[in-house]
């Protein structure tokens, strides 16, 4: 364990710059900031402001799904991470992968894929500037004026196109008059983490805002097979906000941010053991015991194997806007990404080394460019024009060892690892355009497009990792199977073999694609409070591909850009006076080549990850939620969701490596319920201050793991071991977790104390099951963690 009081204080260590809590979200406007009025504040009566249409808009007038959360619900949740984000929108539903790559599904469109170099089906914003690869997202969610998720296919207006959805991130701007404030937390497993900004002009025209966050705490998994532990968090995070208003028609709006993750990977829960060759199955592999049904239970690797990781991002984002005339404003983002991973992670839940990613390690430098002309003035007609430009290389390096897997046999030569590189090069550009016409003064005509353009680039090679045998198998096979002469490849070479069936050359293509995402609809205004929405759309997700060490040549290939068109009709209402607010929409979608990560049978290596499309599949669903406000201070808000998945065509290769036909089969991380209640109350006391407490609940369904897993049969052998008690294997069992907060607020939030506790009766849950080469283990979700928080502003 690496615990130290000097890592401790490391992490506080950004807390101390000012004695400490995050600003709380206020009622009344704030200042406006450089960023322009899509970047906004408040709205003076309380009503939620967001930009989904990159433009400032009540929540309540937007003809779209969105759920929208603010920075001060955030902050007295303890929402800190990617699945804590998913835990508070019904709907978003998180994974972890063994690449320590998060995966998130929105309404069932997701992709299950953990490489580096791949667009995820949600896309993920910070100020509407993309942070394009999902990794990217891992530490944005601090110092936050509110966080947006828009469900379906946004393409039209976003410059990534998406499938499943965007989750924007709206920082805390800088304010026109000096504030400070932070506050530090201590909780389970020793955790201490805190928070800290610094904001205000440095003249007339200029203002700043600086803020931080870090986080440390112990172990918190533990082995049960020996005395070890693993789990240590350690993570530090900043953001530099500059805002320059040179002249009243020109503002300028720069961001620089990044972090740096030291954290643990987490560890996985062994539920099956599944000897690809029985015959070669040692008899440590089917003796190992199962992991008990305790989130803090797992097993790993030690020594050069010991999960580890050191993760870096970078950030630089410039905003630009010039008004052209009253009501004409040219706006460009300019931003570039850098993102650099140095990794090792465990992929069977055991510490055997059966599918252990010894290097797993990468980098992503990404550069985007939006230009938008946009007359949104409030009038009859509003339109955008725009275009976008991305250039990103992504790369990967891979070394798996499998020394006690059953690939390591005599038919293999007593080959124990296998590596890969896998870089790309990807080049995209787009048009846009979006338009509103009012043709009364209740009905709203709305019309989008977008045209795309991508290539990309691949070089993979698939490498011996400095084994010999592997160089002899692939010289052999080249020799009995190739149809012209080669080289002998040497220790290092790339191995796979080619058209020919000879190694020695890397895998080299290009990917081509162009579509036209697109999105009409109406907006009806039945009354000032009342709106009827209905929506066409269509999303699309670029192809990519695989970071596999694959045999042949075949495995290799990509898998192409997906689309969703989808059809959605909802109304939002506010009922008595405001006391009561309702929306509710109902939702199909049609889903053309979904990708997946999916398997296949190599000659060499058994059953190995691939990406693959799924020619054609459907979602039909429904969603509502209702805020409740029946007396001052009271807050009572209930949200839901039900989903309705579903193949309607594919044949192909299950996880164990079975032909199958998928038609009828649930899409993975499609829970059929989510929904989540929560409520706050907060009493003003005649001193101004104000005791709180609050409490959540959040619950869904069961859903899938992977396509077909609930209909996989396992062939009887002594090989093949499943954990006692589970139904199917890769089935994620429904769960509820309750969260809540009780503390107090000074009068005007001068200082703020708190307790809070997170998963308060310990549910055990897990959020993803990985079918590894000869096993497959569980990510279990987080124990109870509880705490104290205080805080202070100065103002």
């Amino acid at each position: 364990m690496k615990t130290n009081f000097s890592r401790l204080m490391r992490s506080a260590g950004v807390v101390g710059l000012v004695a400490a809590s995050p600003a709380f979200a206020q009622d009344q406007a704030a200042p406006q900031s450089a960023a322009t009025a899509s970047t906004p504040q408040p709205s003076t009566d309380g009503e939620i402001i967001v930009t989904a249409n990159k433009r400032s808009e009540n929540i309540n007038k937007v003809g779209l799904s969105i759920t929208a959360v603010s920075g001060e619900a955030l902050e007295n949740r303890k929402v800190t991470s990617l699945e804590d984000i998913a835990s508070v929108v019904p709907g978003l539903a998180f994974a972890s992968s063994t690449a320590n790559t998060p995966i998130f599904t929105l309404r069932g469109v997701g992709f299950n894929e953990s490489s580096l170099g791949v667009y995820p089906a949600v896309s993920v914003y910070l100020d509407q500037t993309p942070l394009p690869f999902p990794v990217m997202a891992s530490h944005t969610a601090f110092d936050l004026e509110r966080v947006e998720v828009l469900k379906g296919p946004q393409g039209t207006l976003f410059g990534q196109n998406s499938t499943g959805g965007a989750i924007n991130y709206i920082a805390a701007k800088p304010t026109s008059s000096f504030e400070a404030g932070g506050d530090i937390s201590y909780g389970r497993f020793n955790q201490v983490d805190g928070n800290v900004f610094i904001s205000g002009p440095i003249t007339q025209n200029l203002r700043f805002r600086v803020a931080g966050t870090a986080l440390h705490a112990d172990d918190w998994q533990q082995s049960y097979t020996r005395n070890d532990k693993l789990g240590e968090q350690e993570y530090y995070a900043g953001r530099f906000l500059l805002d320059w208003t040179p002249a009243d028609t020109v503002r300028f709006a720069l961001n620089i941010n990044g972090w740096r993750d030291k954290s643990d990977p987490q560890a996985q829960q062994l539920v099956l053991k599944f000897g690809q060759i029985p015959a070669f199955a040692k008899p440590e592999l089917l003796s190992y015991p199962f992991a008990p049904n305790n989130a803090r239970a797992a097993d790993w690797s030690t020594g050069t194997l010991r999960p580890r990781a050191d993760r870096k991002f970078f950030q630089a984002a410039l905003r630009s806007d010039i008004d052209l005339s009253d009501n004409l404003t040219l706006t460009s983002l300019t931003s570039y990404d850098d993102y650099k991973q140095d990794q090792v992670t465990d992929g069977d839940g055991m510490n055997l080394i059966v599918f252990d990613l010894e290097r797993n390690d990468g980098y992503i430098h990404s550069f985007n460019q939006e230009l938008r002309l946009a007359n949104d003035q409030s009038g009859t007609f509003r339109w955008i024009l725009g275009a976008n430009y991305e250039k990103s290389t992504t790369f990967e390096n891979q070394v798996l060892r499998y020394i006690d897997s059953t690939n390591f046999n005599p038919n293999n030569l007593f080959i124990n690892a296998s590596g890969v590189t896998n870089k790309q090069k990807i080049e995209n550009y787009a048009f846009f355009g979006n338009a509103e016409f009012k043709l009364t003064e209740e009905l709203t005509l709305k019309g989008a497009a977008r045209y795309t353009k991508s290539r990309n680039n691949a070089n993979i090679c698939g490498y011996a990792a400095g084994d010999g045998n592997v160089a002899d198998l692939f010289n052999l096979l080249g020799s009995l199977l190739g149809s012209v002469p080669f080289t002998p490849i040497g220790n290092t070479d790339c191995y796979s073999l080619n058209e020919n069936n000879v190694p020695g050359q890397p895998y080299v293509r290009t990917l081509e694609e162009d579509n036209v995402s697109w999105r009409v609809g109406l907006d009806y205004q039945v009354t000032p409070q009342t709106l009827v929405y209905a929506n066409a759309s269509r999303g699309y997700k670029a192809g990519s591909y695989p970071s596999l060490a694959a045999a042949t040549y075949t495995a290799l290939s990509p898998v192409t850009q997906e689309s969703v068109t989808a059809y959605e009709a909802g109304v939002k209402t506010q009922l008595f006076d405001r006391m009561v607010s309702l929306n509710f929409a109902a939702f199909y979608y049609d889903y053309r080549d979904k990708q997946i990560r999916g398997k296949t049978p190599d000659p060499i290596f058994g059953i190995l990850d691939v990406l693959v499309n799924v020619p054609k599949s459907r979602i039909q669903g429904a969603e509502a939620d209702v805020t409740f406000r029946p007396v001052e201070g009271l807050t009572i808000a209930a949200a839901g969701t039900y989903l309705d998945s579903k193949v309607k065509r594919y044949t192909g290769v299950n996880v164990i490596g079975v032909n199958n036909d998928f038609n009828g089969d649930p899409l993975p991380f499609t829970p059929k319920w989510s929904g989540s209640l929560n409520v706050d109350y907060k009493v003003e006391m005649p001193d101004g201050g104000a005791p709180f407490f609050g409490f959540t609940i959040a619950s869904r369904s069961a859903s899938d793991a992977t396509l077909g897993g609930r209909r996989i049969t396992f062939p009887a052998s002594p090989a093949t071991i499943l954990k006692p008690g589970v139904d199917y294997i890769y089935k994620i069992n429904g769960y509820t977790t309750v969260d809540g907060r009780v503390g107090y607020v000074a009068r005007d939030e001068r200082w703020r104390v708190s307790l809070w506790a997170k998963n308060i009766f310990n549910a055990y849950y897990w959020t993803n099951v990985i079918p590894a080469n000869d096993s497959s283990a569980r990510f279990a979700g987080r124990p109870a963690t509880y705490g104290v928080t205080v805080g202070f502003n100065f103002k």
